[in-house]
Formats: C-alpha cells, structure tokens, sequence
C-alpha cells in the first residue's frame, strides 16, 4: 500500500507527521512513501533527506495515497480530494466533532483517531497525546521562564542571596510530571496537586513535594483523573487560591478528552498573585484552566501578572514533536501491518485498532454491484484500565469508627460492628498478632536452645533485620528495580554462606543451610528476571 505524507495545510503549523527516520521505518513494513514537496521544510526535514530515505518527494498527489498520514483533519477542500475506500490516520478529537464523522462516513473512508488510542499499558507506545504532552510540558516552563524576568535557581553572590524561584504545577499527568521536571532541573522550588493522590510518589521522584486536595478523590478507570464533584471542587479551588498567591508561576494542565477543560482559577485568583507572576494554561485550546486565558495570545493583567494561553506549545518544538509523533505512527503500523508486508490491516478484535477506528470502509455486494460505504463504529466500547487500589474502609467508615469510639454511641458502634470491611480488618490485625506472637516465642526458644557465645550474633541479626526493613520501606517505588541490583548482591553472599554449611554434620544446619540455598536463589534469579523484563522495556527494536 501506498502512504503518503502532506504537507501540514496551517502556516502555523510547524509539525510534520513523519520524519526521513520514521519513513525508513514505514518502508521496512512494506509500505511505500511519497512525502509531499516541503511538508518537513518547517521542521527542519528538507526534501533532500526524505529521498535519501527512501521515500518519493511528489506535489499534490500526494492525495490519492492510499494511506494519508496527517497530523491534524485537514480542511474541507482537502479532504474531498480523498478518494473513497482510502484511510485517513490523524488527530481527529471524534468525540467532538460529529460532523466529522458523519462525513467519513458519507464519503466512504476509514477514519483511524490517533488521539482515541486507550491509556493501557499496552498502547504507550503509541500515545500521541502523551508524546505531545510531554513535550508540551517541557515547552511550558520554557516559555514561562521567557517571560518571568527572574532566575528560576537561587544563588548566593557577593552581592547578596537570590532566592529560587517557586512553580506550582495543577495536574501530575504526563504534560504536569514534564514540567515539574524542567522546573526542578532549572533550580526551581517546585510543588504539584492532582486529584489521584495514588501519584503522590511520582511527584516526590520528579523532586517536587506533593500538595494533596482535602477530599477524597474518585478512582479513575480509563487511565484519566475524572472530572471534580461539588466537594473536590470547593476544597480544590480554595487551595488553588492559597497556593497560586504564594507562588511566582503556576502551570495548569488539567484536561478533560472530548470536553472544555475544567476552570480552576478565576479572575480573583489572578488578582491576588504577586506583580511579575506567570500563569501558563496548557488547556487555553480547550477554553482554558484559567477565567482570563486568551487563547493563543499572551496577556498581563492590571495587576501585573502574565498569562501565557498558547495553544501550540509542542509544536514550538517541531523536530522533537514531528519524531515522536512520526514514531508513534510507526508503532501503531507495525500493530497493524504483522506480516510487514505494507498491507494495512484493521483487526477490531484488538482493543488497541477497535478504540481509534472511528469509521470503517468496506465493499457492499449487495445490490445490482458493488459499492464501497464505511460503518460507523464510534464510540468504541469502553477500556477498564488499572485503578487506583481499594483502601481498607471508606472516609464514612472509618468516620463511624471514630465517633462509636469516641462516644461509645450504640448506633455508630453497632454500625462498626455490622461493617464487614471493618471485620475483615480486625481479622487481619488479628492474624498478624498471633503470626508475631509466634515469631517472638520461635526466636525466644532459639536463643535459648543456642550456646552462650552464639546468643550475641543474634542480637546482631535483629538489629540487621530491623534496619534493613526500615532502609528498604523507606525508599520510593521508582526505585525498587534498580535496587534489585544491590539485593541480588545481598542474596549472593547469603547463597555463599549456605553452601560452605550445607555440608555440616549438624542436621539441623544442614536443613537451615538447603533452605537458605532454595530462597537466596529464588531471590537471585526472580531478580534477574524482572530486572530483565524492565530493561527490555527501554530497549529499542532492531
């Protein structure tokens, strides 16, 4: 099949849909390439290097590919020159343009939304909203820091001390966790909010603190922070105002697919940030986060802080932006194309292609001869992705507890005692009490059972076993993996030491020593092997 690659219609627009690098990769799948005469010219992809590619530099025919490879729906005049029974892979927000799909389906072509693919793990590689979010984060502490007229590091001079510069982040997704990042590299004080305080840690391993909402917060269950109830709303907004007056910039990032984004800051927000602050809406092409976001301009308020509502921020970065959304694509055609054999196949049993096939074309039979008509199948049927994990009893639970124990109310404590959750619970305290009380009483008798001059290396193995619990709890889970590393090592002299024993003409060594073996190799090599597995994950393709 042939895909062809046009050259972006807006003037302003500076993303290419694929680079001479992600054109090689399309070519190895089979596929054949023409590249629209100077579609890469404002990414700084000349037509010279998509030759070299493989890829054929042609004009306006470009439009009777097979395949048309966009970055955004191109315009009305563009589109008709898609001839029916063609696809159309592009950024296409479906779910807010329904003409749009009425007309894919009247003409008669496939429509494949790039920006509908499902938050599974499964399909990271081919998220184009998180490629371009990222960039857009970095982007936006970039563009605040051009208009800030401060230094974002503190420093101390010989002519007195320059404090940092403090960045407040609304949202920890992929565009806010970017930009905390660059924040915190350029020296910047940085704190974060996100409804799901399951990302707390991930704030933490960016080197922000983490300014959790006072309300309990829903589970999402399609990889995106659901939308505020009237509880998280008013606890919401009254932090958004204590922390946007004592911060110098303040990023917004919250986004609601397929709806205007949520306001967070109103103009009395703004009025009360110190003169010389800066406001960057990363949501100002879906309304903006902010009540006085223009989008697409920026804006300083009477009071003199700056508004930042530009609607591009990725596409202020063209070459990073055109090769990961470039590469994106060539993931997703890698999914579609599994015999390499550059025939495009639409397989809607794969939750992947079913969730971004917006239409469909196909040959109708019946009828004097065949046609070609497309179906609609938009919306897709919903994903369920990972959630936040259930906790042990709910806000009103774990209320009724407190108020029978407090009280010792007949109610609230007949309520705590009809709570399977709460019995469940108190099982489970239970369980690990007598597994202690067992513990004690194993440990108590091998110490007694032991010589003497054997009872002071137990109290070292305590103490060994108490800080090296401590040391391990203590450290976040973006670590464990590389800290497998260092438990192998530890593992491996315990293997060393059981071997030397095993041969002991105690038995009771002896059996200590083999089971010692069994676990410190469970240990050695189930840690190489997810150690493996994670690494493969970074790793690229050949």
């Amino acid at each position: 099949m042939l895909i062809g690659i046009p050259r972006e219609p807006d003037p302003a627009q500076a993303v290419v849909s694929a680079t001479p690098d992600t054109v090689t990769k399309l070519i190895r799948l089979g596929y054949e390439v023409q590249v629209q005469s100077g579609a890469g010219d404002r990414a700084a992809f000349p037509d010279q290097q998509y030759a070299q590619a493989g890829a054929a530099v042609v004009g306006d025919e470009v439009w009777d590919a097979d395949v048309l490879i966009t970055l955004d729906v191109p315009p009305q005049e563009l589109r008709e020159r898609i001839r029916p029974g063609r696809v159309l892979i592009s950024r296409m927000a479906p779910g807010r343009h329904p003409e749009l799909v009425e007309e894919l389906e009247s003409r008669a072509i496939t429509g494949l939304a790039v920006d509908a693919v499902p938050r599974i793990s499964r399909a990271q590689s081919m998220d184009v909203l998180s490629s371009m979010a990222n960039i857009a984060g970095y982007r936006a502490v970039i563009e605040a820091a051009g208009v800030f007229g401060r230094l974002f590091t503190g420093q101390v001079t010989a002519a007195g001390k320059i404090p940092p510069a403090e960045v407040y982040v609304i949202g920890a997704g992929v565009a806010g966790l970017a930009a905390i990042g660059t924040a915190n590299s350029m020296g910047a004080v940085v704190r974060a909010t996100d409804l799901r305080p399951e990302v707390a840690e991930q704030v933490a391993s960016m080197g922000a603190e983490f300014v959790p909402i006072p309300a309990a917060a829903e589970r999402s269950e399609d990889g995106y922070a659901k939308e505020m109830t009237a509880e998280q709303a008013a606890a919401a907004a009254r932090l958004y105002t204590e922390q946007s007056a004592a911060t110098d910039i303040v990023i917004t990032t919250a986004n609601i697919p397929g709806r205007a984004a949520p306001r967070l800051l109103t103009a009395q927000d703004v009025a009360g940030m110190r003169p010389g602050s800066v406001i960057v809406d990363m949501a100002a092409a879906s309304g903006g986060n902010c009540e006085l976001t223009v989008p697409g301009e920026v804006i300083t308020t009477d009071g003199g802080v700056t508004i930042v509502g530009h609607t591009d921020l990725a596409g202020r970065l063209p070459a990073q932006a055109s090769q990961l959304y470039g590469q994106n694509i060539v993931n997703l055609l890698t999914l579609m194309t599994p015999e390499k054999d550059g025939m495009l196949q639409i397989d809607l049993d794969d939750e992947i292609i079913r969730g971004i096939t917006v239409t469909r074309a196909r040959i109708d039979r019946e009828g004097e001869r065949p046609r070609v008509v497309a179906d609609v199948l938009w919306p897709p049927p919903p994903v369920q992705v990972s959630a936040a994990p259930a906790t042990g009893a709910t806000g009103a639970n774990a209320n009724a507890h407190a108020a029978g124990a407090a009280a010792g109310s007949g109610d609230a404590a007949q309520m705590g005692a009809d709570d399977p959750e709460a019995d469940a619970a108190s099982g489970n305290r239970l369980g690990r009490g007598v597994w202690a009380a067992l513990g004690v009483l194993l440990g108590a008798g091998l110490i007694l059972a032991s010589p003497l001059a054997v009872a002071g290396q137990y109290v070292v193995l305590l103490l060994a076993v108490v800080v090296g619990f401590y040391v391990i709890t203590a450290v976040t889970h973006a670590l464990h993996t590389p800290l497998m590393s260092e438990t192998n090592a530890v593992s491996g002299i315990i293997l060393v030491g059981a071997i030397l024993q095993v041969g002991s003409s105690n038995w009771a060594v002896s059996a200590l020593a083999f089971l010692a073996i069994v676990v410190a190799s469970i240990n050695i090599f189930g840690g190489f092997t997810v150690t493996h597995r994670m690494l493969g994950m970074f790793r690229r393709d050949a």
